[in-house]
């Protein structure tokens, strides 16, 4: 399973402003350097972050954004299916075009077990919980 650049990105953004919100409001200039996103990609994901209501947006001088609820409320299965990043994880794991329970593919039923552990451990990991401290990768 591969996330999308968006998703990822998401993800690391919402994470280090989770890991670093005891310190100041953290801009877009800022996010764009120490996370290495391309600024202009990383305004378009900030502006869909405000949209989905998981940050907030302060004006001013000293403005920036904060997470728009706790960390330990955030999961990564909210961040996932707010840019509809699980429709594609239904779908085969061969690329099989009618792969559902009347027409399986040869891998179906092995594939069930792990794809529901990997949305519990996405549903289960929320900020709060994210360990690490290279938010680059």
């Amino acid at each position: 399973m591969q996330l999308s650049n968006t998703s990822k990105y998401a993800i690391r953004i919402l994470s280090y402003i989770a890991k670093n919100e005891d310190k100041k409001l953290q801009n877009a200039k800022e996010l764009s350097e120490i996370l290495e996103i391309p600024y202009k990609f990383l305004t378009k994901i900030m502006t869909d972050l405000v949209n989905k209501e998981f940050i907030l947006s302060i004006r001013g001088r000293e403005g920036g954004y904060k997470l728009a609820r706790s960390a330990s409320t955030i999961s990564v299965l909210d961040i996932l299916n707010a840019f509809n990043e699980l429709t594609h994880f239904s779908e085969c794991i061969l690329g099989s075009q009618t792969c559902d329970p009347q027409k399986k593919c040869i891998l179906h039923d092995q594939w069930a077990k792990p794809r529901t552990l990997i949305k519990q451990m996405f549903a289960e990991t929320t900020l709060e919980k994210i360990e690490g401290e290279d938010f680059k990768t």
